[in-house]
């Protein structure tokens, strides 16, 4: 058996006007993610961990923001299709770990939702899935409620 690992980053601007998804699931706030699709950071960057554990490129080259077919899509489906090609190589998702970063809101109450979304999707217990939240303690973009960011690692087995 073999097993590859990749790293998932993504942020996007907190704007009015929009629902805030994240992990697959919306989110109560007064301000969502401004993005092309539904601009789940969550989902973004486990997309990309996959993409790049199997060695396949990014989340942009395979669902790119110039692309009409792609807006407002829910990026739940874009985890769906990188699931499916990542199992069509042969690779299978054995675990994902998602760190999230957002002053606001606070997302405690809301991470065993987002992990059994995740889970379901990628078809893996939710034992393999996890989900931490933290704050940039006022600092930067995150700090001061501009934007939401996650890091994501995902580990595959052959």
């Amino acid at each position: 058996m073999s097993f590859r690992v990749g790293i998932g980053h993504d942020v996007h601007r907190l704007v009015l006007g929009r629902k805030l998804m994240l992990g697959g699931i919306e989110i109560p706030y007064t301000h969502g993610l401004d993005g092309h699709s539904d601009a789940d950071v969550v989902l973004h960057a486990i997309c990309d961990a996959i993409l790049g554990a199997a060695g396949m490129g990014d989340i942009g080259e395979h669902f790119p923001n110039t692309d009409a077919k792609y807006k407002g899509v829910a990026s739940t489906e874009f985890l769906r299709q990188v699931n499916t090609k990542v199992r069509d190589a042969g690779w299978a998702v054995e675990n994902v770990d998602v760190m999230i970063l957002a002053e606001a809101p606070k997302l405690q109450e809301f991470k065993p939702k987002m992990k059994y979304h995740i889970a379901l999707e990628l078809g893996i217990d939710q034992s393999h899935v996890n989900i931490k939240a933290g704050t940039s303690e006022g600092l930067g973009h995150i700090g001061t409620k501009q934007g939401i960011a996650a890091h994501a690692v995902v580990l595959l087995k052959k």
